[in-house]
């Protein structure tokens, strides 16, 4: 007998969501069945983010960075940051070079003396912010062009002394608030385009993930910040599409998906502990696969107040 020579099975969250209630011990039988199965996914596909790394949300990617401007927008996905470099040369094949910057804490860049002295970034600190947009009572008071540097507002109440400000579709970051005017203007930051507003246009303030790296960039040469970084896990969807995620969890997701439903259904309430059990185990055995294969590499580091050694 040959085999099937395929290898593609995979799972939409109709599929999964039928398999949770038939595990759970009901079948699904109304819309609402298959609402309440979306939302308990998409809520422990964040439960499994809080649990560690997942290796297929594991993405690259750079940011230009710009003389002068030391905070940079990360996509409003990102969870955290895992490795990250500065490189220098990225156009030429002979002259590239991927060079250490060391990621700090708050504190650590509170205390920085001179924020703004420039040179090649060497310290990186990463803002891990929830990527919501809040609204403010501020409106421009009087239009901007798309090369404007300042920006005067009828008020500047609510707003950080640096930050994101959002106008229609642009991201622009400010340095720094004189008045009711922001200076130290930087457009079209989180790859949007600058462009002219109109008097009374609504200013929003999105917490956008960023990174703030020290010193600030000069222009003795073009850097490029370099990471790898953990997304979130795609929502559920409306039923047709497939799990953001890596064929090996699908037995998970069905096991923790029955579990979860059966936590909101009174009848089911005695089949829970082995419904969890069986969650856990699978878990444990999907996590423990999902994950590196290269040798460890620890790098001893200590540091001392008032010096160093």
């Amino acid at each position: 007998m040959t085999t099937t020579g395929s290898t593609l099975f995979n799972m939409d969250f109709t599929e999964i969501a039928e398999e949770a209630w038939e595990r759970a011990g009901r079948e699904m039988r109304s819309g609402y069945d298959l609402r309440t199965a979306r939302r308990s996914m998409n809520l422990m596909t964040i439960e499994w983010q809080n649990r560690g790394i997942n290796m297929w949300t594991m993405e690259q990617g750079f940011i230009n960075l710009t003389p002068g401007l030391a905070t940079y927008a990360l996509p409003t996905d990102t969870i955290d940051l895992l490795e990250q470099v500065i490189r220098t040369g990225q156009n030429s094949s002979s002259t590239q070079a991927d060079l250490t910057i060391t990621r700090i804490s708050v504190s650590t860049y509170a205390t920085i003396p001179n924020k703004l002295q420039q040179a090649r970034p060497i310290q990186v600190w990463v803002q891990r912010l929830s990527g919501q947009v809040n609204p403010t009572d501020a409106i421009l008071d009087g239009a901007i062009t798309s090369t404007a540097t300042t920006i005067t507002l009828n008020t500047v109440v609510g707003l950080a002394g640096a930050g994101f400000i959002r106008l229609n579709s642009e991201d622009i970051y400010y340095t720094y608030i004189s008045g009711n005017t922001l200076g130290g203007v930087f457009r079209g930051q989180n790859n949007t385009t600058a462009a002219a507003q109109a008097d009374g246009t609504a200013v929003f303030v999105p917490q956008l993930p960023a990174v703030t790296v020290w010193p600030t960039p000069d222009n003795s040469t073009s850097y490029q910040f370099v990471y790898w970084r953990l997304r979130r896990v795609q929502d559920a969807g409306a039923g047709a599409e497939t799990a953001d995620m890596n064929f090996r969890f699908l037995p998970c997701v069905v096991a923790g998906l029955a579990y979860h439903i059966a936590m909101k259904v009174p009848e089911l309430m005695p089949r829970l502990e082995m419904l969890k059990t069986a969650y856990n185990e699978q878990f444990d055995l999907a996590a423990g696969e999902d994950r590196e294969k290269a040798a460890i590499r620890l790098v001893p580091r200590q540091m001392f107040i008032g010096g160093s050694m």
